[in-house]
């Protein structure tokens, strides 16, 4: 079996930039149809209402729903005790409920096929405690469970629900931040393998997940993060 996604369609969220970006590409290089959704062009995953339309139209104007990529998500740095209910409210919205909507609406889409794939995206700070994470962290290991919940649910369906938990990547989000250079020497150093991860790094094993050459997996974690964190 082979990451071939020949005559299939797959929905990529958060498909303007970073690992969205690099997931278009790499999932139209094998052949898939794709349709890219961001907010950028006024698709708002925090919108069921936007969600139930992007599927409900891919439906129409494709068929079918084969694959469906969670890329979508916002990062923002807080520590536990400084925490808002704004920023904490925000967070949850985006990276969980918006990952939520988009799962529930393919899901049923994939459950009348009998088959398709869901390939969430958390982090890899849902593995550790690091500071000036907390929102985020939160978030994402919310995203973790709910990955292994629907994995439960649907998989004698034909259904198939992962998670990519990367390490740090050199993305537009990343960049953001305001230390992406020093987080970037930082990677370099602590690294096995001593690069910082790139976008297509993170496509490439969404690309994994969404194929058949992963068609024994489900409810999984796979951690592309250059070998930082090595958790048992």
């Amino acid at each position: 079996m082979t990451s071939d996604l020949a005559g299939r369609v797959a929905i990529v969220t958060g498909s303007a930039s970073g690992i969205g970006a690099a997931t278009v590409r790499l999932f139209e290089a094998a052949g898939a149809q794709v349709v890219g959704a961001d907010i950028a062009d006024g698709v708002d995953v925090c919108d069921r209402a936007a969600v139930d339309a992007l599927v409900g139209d891919t439906v129409a104007t494709h068929g079918r729903v084969d694959v469906l990529a969670n890329v979508a998500g916002i990062y923002a740095r807080g520590d536990v005790l400084s925490l808002t209910d704004e920023d904490l409210d925000r967070m949850m919205a985006v990276n969980l409920k918006g990952t939520l909507y988009c799962c529930q609406a393919a899901a049923k889409v994939m459950i009348e096929q009998g088959s398709g794939s869901i390939v969430n995206v958390a982090s890899g700070a849902v593995d550790s405690g690091a500071t000036g994470t907390a929102a985020y962290a939160m978030s994402k290991a919310a995203v973790v469970q709910l990955t292994r919940n629907l994995a439960t649910e649907v998989g004698r369906k034909g259904v198939r629900v992962n998670v990519v938990a990367p390490g740090w990547i050199a993305t537009p989000m990343t960049a953001a931040t305001g230390d992406a250079e020093a987080m970037a020497a930082l990677m370099r150093k602590v690294q096995p393998i001593g690069r910082v991860g790139q976008p297509e790094d993170i496509a490439a094993s969404i690309l994994f997940l969404a194929s058949d050459a992963s068609s024994f997996m489900t409810g999984q974690i796979l951690r592309p993060n250059g070998g930082v964190q090595m958790p048992w």
